[in-house]
């Protein structure tokens, strides 16, 4: 009874999260960004809530067995600004993007309402990695920036997703919610929001001792990398590299 009530419950958090999201807005963004795709491809995912979550799909030449799961923030799209130039540069650097549509809210939700959409990001995310393990690429690392980075560090630590390799968080204005189990890159910006650059500081010690897991900070610019976002890209590859490679301890 105990395990029924606890299913229950966890399905009820999901389909409540669910109700909250603006698919209203998702589809817009959708119809805008697919006929002006000229990099990549759009895909479909579907999740037990959503049987048609968009996704922008770029393959490198050549081909290759390493991936990157993009996760865009607050109320963005898997082609906004950073995530646009961080899904084709990663490409063109020798990676798999994959690109996902995370749940939004209205445009003028605050950022502490996003929480509840935290169990719908799960399986969105979850949907990615099953996407990309179907099409044969065995190592996956995942880019996330803002509240992206919240929803893939709640994922991490309180589910067991399908195996990534790697993870690179870019302006995480949180806490781990868990101690990392697998390489980080912890990419802040210097000039990023107060709360981040406190808060890059205390998660240093949680960082792995790996060989791979850093700090990392990009100078010159702030929360958003607007112009900096090829370096972004630039400052990322050698640990997505080392990491995907089986570089780390």
């Amino acid at each position: 009874m105990r395990l029924l009530v606890g299913l229950l419950l966890a399905f009820s958090s999901v389909a409540a999260a669910a109700a909250v999201v603006d698919e209203a807005r998702e589809r817009r963004w959708a119809a805008q960004i697919v006929p002006q795709l000229i990099v990549g491809d759009a895909v479909w995912l579907a999740t037990p809530h959503h049987p048609r979550v968009l996704a922008l799909y770029t393959e490198p030449m050549p081909a290759t067995r390493n991936a990157v799961i993009i996760v865009h923030g607050m109320g963005a799209n898997p082609d906004w600004d950073l995530i646009g130039v961080l899904r084709m540069t990663l490409a063109d650097l020798g990676f798999a993007t994959l690109s996902v549509q995370m749940p939004v809210l209205a445009a003028d939700a605050p950022r502490a309402d996003y929480a509840a959409t935290f169990p719908d990001a799960d399986e969105r995310l979850d949907a990615a990695a099953e996407w990309l393990r179907a099409r044969d690429y065995s190592r996956i690392a995942v880019v996330s920036h803002s509240m992206g980075s919240a929803m893939v560090n709640a994922w991490l630590a309180k589910r067991n997703p399908v195996q990534v390799d790697a993870w690179v968080p870019v302006g995480l204005l949180v806490e781990f919610a868990a101690p990392p189990q697998l390489p980080v890159l912890d990419v802040i910006a210097e000039h990023d929001f107060p709360e981040a650059l406190t808060l890059a500081k205390a998660r240093v010690r949680k960082l792995r001792d790996d060989g791979c897991s850093a700090p990392l900070v990009v100078a010159g610019t702030d929360h958003y990398f607007r112009s900096a976002a090829p370096r972004l890209a630039l400052a990322i590859k050698p640990f997505l590299d080392r990491a995907l490679d089986g570089g780390c301890r």
